[in-house]
């Protein structure tokens, strides 16, 4: 299947792994890669330039199909040396980056100076057109569905992705909601050149978390997601859990007062004690809506193998069934 996205990367499938924090490491990138997507490592996931070069170099060394780095540019309570980590980039011969946060225009110049390919995540057509604006090669755009940060305009990719078609000149992935090939074949209807995934493929055996991580995905339903820090404008789609209870009852006390550091137990640090260690109360983790439609943990190619498989079921039987009846009356007619 080739879309705009397939070309610009030069990938096989127009499924991309979104960046993950604690997730997206070599094993999971390499597999998606090897599988016909495009693997993303987490940049900052890595505390150092020279530990994700180091990453890299270990992904390298399991795949020879492109693969990406995301690098997010949120508030920080510490500023991470970006650019020193775009040259890790660079240096390590990767040409694909996933930003997100913040815009990247302030790092567009060096990001293109070394070849590099930039999509980045937007959470409405707005942002989306200033990312075109400033070079971005394509963008994802994240629907109100996502986890992780869906924004602050509440907008469902039912809507999000049709208005981006009609504004957008550069090709654009769906992110939020997509688990399967009713997710890829929606979001290619709509006007989207692929899918982001990123909820689904924590629910992979290849993805490096705790197994507690991967059933308490398979075992939510749609209804299990909660957002949190709205207040603070900086609202995150999480999976509920006690830590997560806990930090909506501080927002409920504080109200308008509220500030980061009355919720910094529930959001920092929790990472590492939720992926690695399993405990799930630790506190606020993202999840998206989509853990409702994800009910097995399949190997990364399995999974991509079998969206692929059924985009084209639905594609050329299914929908193509739909029109065979129309196309015989039709031609009784012409007769």
């Amino acid at each position: 299947m080739q879309t705009r996205i397939t070309k610009l990367f030069g990938i096989r499938h127009p499924i991309i792994q979104g960046g993950m924090h604690y997730v997206g490491f070599a094993e999971l990138a390499a597999a998606v890669s090897n599988a016909g997507g495009l693997g993303i490592i987490t940049a900052l996931t890595q505390k150092t330039p020279e530990l994700l070069a180091r990453e890299i170099s270990r992904c390298r060394s399991m795949t020879d199909q492109p693969i990406g780095v995301n690098l997010t540019f949120l508030p920080t309570f510490s500023e991470p040396p970006y650019a020193e980590y775009i040259q890790a980039i660079a240096e390590g011969g990767v040409r694909i980056v996933e930003t997100a946060g913040r815009s990247p225009q302030a790092y567009m110049p060096g990001l293109k100076a070394a070849g590099i390919k930039v999509i980045h995540k937007c959470t409405s057509v707005r942002h989306a057109l200033k990312a075109q604006q400033i070079g971005c090669d394509a963008v994802s755009v994240d629907g109100f569905e996502c986890g992780g940060h869906p924004g602050e305009d509440d907008i469902p990719n039912m809507i999000l992705l049709p208005r981006a078609a009609d504004e957008l000149s550069i090709p654009f992935v769906a992110s939020g909601g997509m688990a399967d090939a009713r997710s890829l074949v929606a979001a290619l209807a709509l006007g989207a050149d692929g899918i982001n995934m990123g909820t689904r493929f924590v629910a992979t055996k290849e993805a490096p978390v705790h197994e507690n991580v991967k059933r308490a995905i398979v075992e939510a339903t749609e209804l299990d997601t909660r957002l949190v820090m709205r207040p603070l404008r900086n609202t995150e789609r999480v999976l509920k859990n006690a830590g997560v209870d806990r930090l909506l009852e501080i927002e409920r006390e504080k109200g308008e007062a509220l500030q980061i550091s009355d919720v910094y137990e529930q959001v920092a640090g929790v990472y590492p004690k939720v992926m690695v260690g399993g405990e799930m109360d630790a506190g606020a983790w993202s999840c998206g809506m989509v853990a409702g439609l994800i009910h097995d943990i399949p190997s990364v190619k399995e999974l991509i193998d079998r969206i692929m498989a059924d985009a084209r079921r639905i594609i050329r039987s299914r929908m193509a069934e739909m029109l065979e009846p129309h196309a015989q009356r039709e031609a009784e007619l012409l007769a």
